[in-house]
């Protein structure tokens, strides 16, 4: 079972999102908080396997709140960030925090759930119509020296890169495996593998730290 901790300072948004998420077979939604605060007291608590969270809160926000999870001492806590296309650098910040997902408000009952489970798995997960644009304008802020790019992407061997890429496209395991003629376990050895070379904690991650040292050009197209 999934358990999930729902923080938004709208008391009708976290009702209606708990009653969504908590309809699905496996996932069990633990808590609920109104801010920053209270989301990193009751995680730190209740230690859910995914925090859906709002990034504008009341006191502390929703990146900060983020920040503190992610660098938890006991663990790090996942947290899904749930925004719109208006706070493109509230995003930004809450991706340095380390968030290990994206989705947009309004996104519907199945995407909202896949996110969770991507997740709780250690995958991540990536909303194509916000990800890829916002990742694009975050590395364009902060361009890295060419030598320092080169220096990053001779340290990956060329299937690890391959594979950088594929995350870069948002392609699941499956499809990564299908692109390259490989089998999909030989694909999750790969990914494992780069994750703990350019310590990244999941796909997300992965995928920014690709884009923000410049090894994988982002397409916004």
């Amino acid at each position: 079972m999934i358990r999930v901790m729902v923080a938004d300072d709208q008391k009708i948004v976290r009702s209606g999102i708990a009653v969504v998420v908590g309809a699905a077979d496996d996932i069990e939604v633990v808590g609920e908080a109104k801010d920053g605060y209270e989301a990193v007291e009751f995680a730190r608590e209740l230690r859910p396997d995914v925090v859906l969270m709002d990034i504008r809160m009341p006191g502390r926000d929703g990146i900060e709140a983020t920040r503190l999870l992610s660098a938890d001492p006991d663990g790090a806590i996942p947290v899904l960030v749930l925004t719109t296309f208006d706070l493109d650098d509230y995003v930004f910040g809450a991706l340095e925090a380390g968030a290990a997902g994206f989705l947009l408000k309004g996104a519907d009952e199945e995407t909202l759930i896949a996110a969770i489970r991507s997740v709780a798995s250690g995958s991540g997960t990536l909303d194509q119509r916000l990800t890829r644009r916002v990742i694009a304008e975050f590395a364009a802020r902060r361009p890295t020296p060419q030598k320092r790019r080169d220096e990053l992407a001779s340290a990956l061997t060329g299937r690890e890169l391959e594979i950088l890429e594929l995350l870069c496209e948002g392609l699941s395991n499956q499809e990564m495996a299908t692109r390259l003629f490989i089998e999909p376990s030989t694909v999750k050895y790969h990914v494992a593998g780069l994750l703990a070379k350019i310590g990244a904690r999941d796909r997300l991650q992965a995928v920014v730290w690709a884009f923000q040292n410049g090894v994988v050009a982002p397409s916004i197209e």
